[in-house]
C-alpha cells in the first residue's frame, strides 16, 4: 500500500525518524545513568511502547485507566498511573489489574486516595507521592504535607511506597533553552528537597519520576531524578519544534486536497476533527513554502498562498501537528510509512492489530 492509496485524513509515521528518535532518547538516558519509562499518553499506541521497552525502557506512563488497562493487557511491566484518583470505580478498575501487571504503580497527592485504594485491593500496588512543583495541577505542596502523606502511605498494607513524581508543566513548554533550564530545575529544586528528607527520615523511596521531552536534556542532570517520563519526542509536534526541541518530526496528518475553485486557495479534507486545537497556531504544511494553514470547520482546511496555488485537485499534503497527543487521540490507527510506502498500520488506543 502507499500513501496515495489511503483515505483521509489519515495519521503517519514516518518510521526512520520515529527509529532514530527511540534510540536517541534511549541512548540518552542510558548515558546519564537514568531509567526511561517514557508517557504513552502522546501516542496511545501499544505497538510504539512496545518498541521503548526493546530498547531498555523499564516501563511506561499512562495518564488513565483505559491507557492503564490497554497496556497491562499488552502484558507490559512497570506501569506507572501518572494522574490521581478520585473514584472507587477506577480504583477497582486498576486493582484487577494489580497481581497480573508486574510492578504496577500509581500516584497519590491527598491521604484520602490511599483509602480508596485499600478499599479495594487485594495485591499490593506501588504508589509515589505525587509532588507540585508550581503549576497547581495536580500534586501535594513540597512541604511537611508531603512528608505526611509518605509516611502514610508507608504504613498501608496495601500500598508500597516506593518513590515519588514530579513534573513541571510549564518548565516543559518554556521558550528558549536557558529560560528553560533554568524555570525546570528551580521548580524541581523543592521536589528534591523533598525526596532527600524523605530518605532522611528512612522512607523506602527509590524513585524520583518525572521530566519530560521538553526537558529530556535538562532535568537528566539532576542526581536525585532516576527516571525519565518524556512521550512527545516519539512523533514530535509543532509546540515543541517551536521552543527549539529537535527530535525529528515523525508523526504527520494526511490530508487531500478536494476543492481547488478559488486562485490562491484550496480546500483540504482535514479541520477540526483532523488535528488538535489546543494550540494558538494552526498545522503547518509540509513541503510548501510560503503556504499557510487557516481553519475552515469541523471537516475542512484552507490553505492560502501569496499567489497560485502549487497544489490542484487530489494532491496530498503532509501537516505537522499544532500537539502531537489530543492529535493522536483523534484517531484509531496509525500509518506506519518508509517513504512513500506504508509498510504497517498500528491501532490506538487498544484496538485491534489492523493489516497494512
Amino acid at each position: 500500500m502507499r500513501k496515495s492509496d489511503l483515505p483521509t485524513p489519515a495519521l503517519l509515521l514516518d518510521f526512520d525518524r520515529f527509529e532514530a528518535n527511540l534510540q536517541r532518547m534511549a541512548a540518552h538516558a542510558a548515558g546519564h545513568n537514568k531509567k526511561l519509562r517514557p508517557h504513552a499518553k502522546a501516542h496511545k499506541c501499544v505497538e510504539i511502547s512496545r518498541r521503548q521497552l526493546e530498547l531498555g525502557a523499564v516501563g511506561v506512563c499512562v495518564a488513565t485507566v483505559n491507557e492503564l488497562e490497554w497496556m497491562a493487557h499488552a502484558g507490559f511491566p512497570g506501569i506507572l498511573l501518572t494522574s490521581p484518583i478520585a473514584s472507587g470505580t477506577k480504583a477497582a478498575r486498576i486493582a484487577r489489574h494489580a497481581a497480573s501487571a508486574s510492578a504496577l504503580a500509581v500516584v497519590v497527592d491527598h491521604p484520602r486516595q490511599i483509602g480508596i485504594y485499600e478499599s479495594v485491593l487485594s495485591s499490593p500496588v506501588g504508589v509515589l507521592v505525587d509532588l507540585d512543583v508550581g503549576d497547581h495541577r495536580t500534586g501535594i505542596p513540597c512541604d511537611e504535607r508531603a512528608l505526611e502523606l509518605a509516611i502514610a502511605a508507608d504504613r498501608s498494607t496495601r500500598l508500597r511506597l516506593c518513590g515519588v513524581q514530579a513534573y513541571s508543566v510549564s518548565g516543559s513548554h518554556t521558550g528558549g533553552y536557558q529560560a528553560r533550564r533554568d524555570h525546570s530545575l528551580e521548580r524541581l529544586a523543592p521536589a528534591v528537597d523533598v525526596f532527600q528528607e524523605m530518605r532522611r527520615r528512612g522512607l523506602p523511596v527509590e524513585i524520583f519520576s518525572g521530566g519530560s521531552t521538553g526537558t529530556w536534556d535538562i532535568d537528566t542532570s539532576i542526581p536525585e531524578l532516576t527516571e525519565l517520563q518524556a512521550g512527545s519526542y516519539v512523533g514530535m509536534d509543532i509546540a515543541y519544534r517551536n521552543i527549539g526541541v529537535d527530535f525529528a518530526p515523525a508523526m504527520s496528518v494526511l490530508a487531500t486536497v478536494i476543492s481547488a475553485s478559488h486562485p490562491g486557495r484550496v480546500t483540504v479534507d482535514a479541520g477540526f476533527k483532523a488535528f488538535s486545537t489546543d494550540r494558538p497556531f494552526p498545522p503547518s504544511p509540509r513541503a510548501l513554502p510560503g503556504a499557510q494553514y487557516q481553519w475552515a470547520g469541523d471537516e475542512f482546511g484552507f490553505l492560502l498562498f501569496e499567489s497560485e496555488a502549487s497544489v490542484s485537485l487530489g494532491d496530498q499534503v503532509e501537516f505537522d501537528p499544532p500537539h502531537c497527543d489530543p492529535t493522536a487521540n483523534l484517531y484509531d490507527r496509525i500509518h506506519v510509512c518508509r517513504g512513500e510506502r506504508v509498510e504497517a498500520v498500528w491501532p490506538l488506543k487498544g484496538g485491534a492489530t489492523i493489516n497494512a
